[in-house]
């Protein structure tokens, strides 16, 4: 049982770690200010999915009504609410790499369909910025593509799961999203109910459903009616049904505020319990420091880091010391420690992690002050790497990298990315 306790305590520490970082306020708001005016692809832009197909030449290679109806999912896509539910990898909880996620499906004439409207993540050595991309799959027709996966994953698909994306769905999310977890956060109450979607959205009245339960374990449901798919190749339960969504159970936990989860997913649950009085921040914009036995403060001051009870004759007679006797003022080695290893750092590199770069920076700015310039250190390192990393998702988009191109630390991080298998959620 201890075991059981801490999968749960380490599986629901992980997602609210996924909620502070992955899909910030201010990428909802705009996202939401996008959707409600009908623009869609302003809101991927917003969301940081990259759409890698265009309506008109849909409509030129599929139909007008198909065109159609894919623009109608566009407009009520709320892709932040996709990144949201989005598989996603331990220890950090970053996006599954490498995975193709089919959304919606559409049924062709000929042998180009069915057509599906899918999401793609790229592999872990080009996930900087934690971006998506969405694209039309056929199974004909298909050009190279610099993807590893392009073709849909049957485990992780959500062309079933509408509440998950669609904003005119997530009302749903409530019924569906496995609200009486097993220990190890299996929707078992849904397993049946779930597997008959499937079952029928596949055409089949009865049939075999295979549940995964990690470590190679699964689990079949229903039997086979010999239906004409093979022995051994049971329909395989989407992913999204065969977990918990956590969002109740970290409200349940006191791990998130229900003001801190996505809106249509609040409004999906109910209202959630009361919410506990914070306790007051200190300023950021001023600190204490204990400087040879006095108190100083020390703070922004012309958009620079400064110690703000040192007038700057003192302040550059200490520098000078300081380079010949390595020994600073305490203000003004409180600042240095700032530049180069601050105590913001884990959130400044989680932040980086999950690609919120203006979250990254905003906190940078508020610690250092906008026209800082960074000292070589940890910090400096950390916003650097990102920065490469960047150009190496550009890099891959463009079909001109399929290497890791940097140093050690990076194919290291890539490498622990890619071998770990297991989703956070389970």
């Amino acid at each position: 049982m201890r075991s059981l306790a801490m999968d749960r305590d380490s599986r629901l520490f992980l997602w609210q770690r996924v909620r502070e970082y992955a899909v910030p306020p201010s990428m909802i708001e705009s996202v939401t200010a996008r959707r409600r005016v009908g623009d869609w692809a302003g809101a991927c832009s917003a969301a940081r999915v990259d759409v890698d197909f265009n309506l008109r030449s849909a409509a030129r290679l599929y139909g007008r009504e198909v065109a159609a109806r894919i623009r109608s999912d566009l407009r009520h896509l709320a892709p932040d609410l996709l990144r949201w539910h989005m598989p996603r990898i331990a220890p950090d909880g970053l996006l599954r790499p490498g995975l193709t996620v089919s959304l919606a499906r559409y049924d062709l004439a000929g042998p180009n369909g069915p057509m599906h409207l899918v999401v793609r993540t790229p592999p872990a050595w080009a996930d900087a910025g934690q971006r998506m991309s969405l694209a039309l799959w056929t199974r004909s027709g298909q050009g190279p593509s610099a993807h590893p996966h392009p073709h849909p994953d049957r485990r992780f698909r959500l062309d079933f799961h509408r509440h998950l994306w669609d904003a005119r769905r997530a009302g749903e999310l409530r019924v569906r999203a496995g609200l009486s977890p097993h220990e190890r956060g299996w929707a078992i109450d849904r397993w049946a109910d779930e597997a008959a979607i499937l079952l029928d959205a596949e055409g089949m009245a009865a049939g075999t459903v295979a549940v995964r339960l990690g470590g190679g374990k699964r689990l079949l449901l229903g039997q086979s009616t010999g239906t004409g798919r093979r022995a051994g190749e049971p329909l395989v339960l989407p992913d999204a049904a065969t977990w918990t969504l956590p969002d109740q159970e970290l409200l349940d936990a006191g791990l998130v505020e229900a003001d801190r989860l996505h809106p249509l997913v609040a409004a999906a649950l109910g209202p959630g319990p009361p919410r506990a009085v914070a306790p007051p921040r200190p300023d950021p914009h001023s600190r204490l420091v204990e400087c040879r036995g006095v108190r100083h403060r020390i703070g922004v001051v012309g958009g620079v880091l400064t110690p703000l009870d040192h007038d700057a004759a003192e302040i550059r007679r200490e520098e000078l010391l300081a380079a010949l006797t390595g020994t600073p003022l305490p203000c003004l080695r409180v600042i240095d420690e700032a530049h180069r290893h601050p105590e913001c750092l884990p959130d400044v590199r989680a932040r980086l992690d999950h690609g919120d770069v203006a979250g990254a920076l905003a906190t940078v700015e508020a610690l250092l002050g906008p026209d800082a310039l960074l000292r070589a250190g940890a910090l400096r390192e950390e916003l650097e790497t990102a920065a490469l990393r960047r150009i190496t998702y550009g890099l891959f988009r463009c079909g001109l990298a399929g290497v890791v191109p940097f140093g050690p630390r990076h194919r290291q991080s890539a490498d622990r990315r890619v071998h770990r298998r297991h989703t956070t959620s389970r």
